[in-house]
C-alpha cells in the first residue's frame, strides 16, 4: 500500500489544502462532497501536486514539512513543477 501526501486547489477560491492519505481517489471526493470541515463549500478541489510514499508515517512528515513552508517560495516551486 503507498500513501500519499498531496496538495488541493480550490477552482473557486483558488485556495489551497494539504493532506496526506492512502486513497487519494475517495479523498479528493470526500473533500468534493463536503466531508472535510475545513474545505466545504469551497470546492470544487482539484489535485495540483502529489507526492507517493511507502508508509503512513513520511507521507505526514512531508505534509507537515510542506505546511511548514506554505506561501514561501518553496511552496510555488512545489505547485509550479
Amino acid at each position: 500500500m503507498f500513501w500519499f501526501t498531496y496538495i488541493l486547489q480550490s477552482k473557486t477560491t483558488g485556495k489551497y489544502y494539504i493532506g496526506s492519505t492512502n486513497n487519494k481517489e475517495k479523498r479528493v471526493n470526500e473533500h468534493n462532497i463536503g466531508k472535510n470541515k475545513s474545505t466545504r463549500n469551497k470546492g470544487p478541489w482539484e489535485t495540483v501536486y502529489y507526492e507517493e510514499f511507502s508508509s503512513r508515517m513520511e507521507a505526514r512528515r512531508r505534509e507537515l514539512k510542506i505546511k511548514s513552508y506554505k506561501g514561501g517560495n518553496a511552496f510555488k516551486n512545489l505547485i509550479t513543477s
